[in-house]
């Protein structure tokens, strides 16, 4: 089975407006530029995008935010996005934060197809207001729900034709566990290869959790945020 579509383009035709999307990557690390940019093109609207932040104001998930594409963003970490921050504080962007174990853990349990589970983290606080409790052994738990989506878009260094996924070092982070969280899961690779060229015990994502496959035009690889040391 052949997966590839030719272009960014053609993957983001198949989102429609009022669309739930996973977006892999951490800051700018592993997320996948060339899918954002076209969706951003293509002024798709009211979008759910879960994602561990919003990157920065002029790039990634940044941008949709300035054209005011996304409805809602269930995220861990609003710094480094001055608009992001802005929209969230004056209530113009609905924003669900989640700490971000909880976050990882919800998107795996997601993919798993767990019904929910129990953490400690956040009991007492306003993240658990209007959830189930228990106590376990003494000690005080939250009831968290799995996150889905209908698309999941992630960025892997190297995948073939039926959809295999290879990642690199830290750009794997939410990516590999995103793509089993989706109803369909669009993948952007840095190299495309045909099928028996990866070794099966380097695979990371298996293709059965990945619908469509595309060549990635070319990456930036920007630094989010430099820092110096002086002298």
């Amino acid at each position: 089975m052949n997966k590839v579509l030719s272009s960014a383009e053609d993957a983001v035709a198949l989102i429609p407006d009022g669309a739930s999307i996973l977006m892999g990557g951490f800051g700018l690390c592993g997320i996948p530029e060339n899918l954002i940019a076209a969706l951003h093109a293509q002024g798709t609207r009211n979008l759910t995008v879960i994602s561990n932040n919003a990157g920065v104001d002029d790039f990634g998930i940044g941008i949709l935010l300035q054209s005011r594409q996304v409805r809602k963003m269930i995220s861990t970490y609003v710094g480094e996005n001055k608009e992001f921050e802005r929209q969230y504080l004056s209530g113009e962007l609905e924003v669900e934060l989640v700490p971000q174990g909880t976050f990882s853990e919800r998107i795996r349990a997601g993919g798993a197809g767990v019904g929910g589970f129990f953490t400690p983290t956040a009991y007492g606080t306003i993240v658990a207001e209007g959830k189930e409790t228990r106590l376990i052994d003494g000690k005080h738990y939250v009831l968290e729900t799995p996150i889905r989506a209908d698309f999941a878009f992630v960025h892997a260094w190297q995948g073939d034709r039926v959809g295999n996924l290879v990642y690199r070092r830290t750009a794997r982070n939410f990516n590999p566990v995103m793509a089993t969280a989706a109803r369909i899961t669009i993948a952007e690779v840095e190299h495309l290869v045909e099928p028996g060229a990866i070794d099966p015990d380097h695979v990371v994502t298996p293709g059965i959790f990945v619908t469509h496959i595309l060549q990635g035009a070319k990456y930036e690889k920007r630094i989010e945020k430099r820092t110096i040391r002086q002298g």
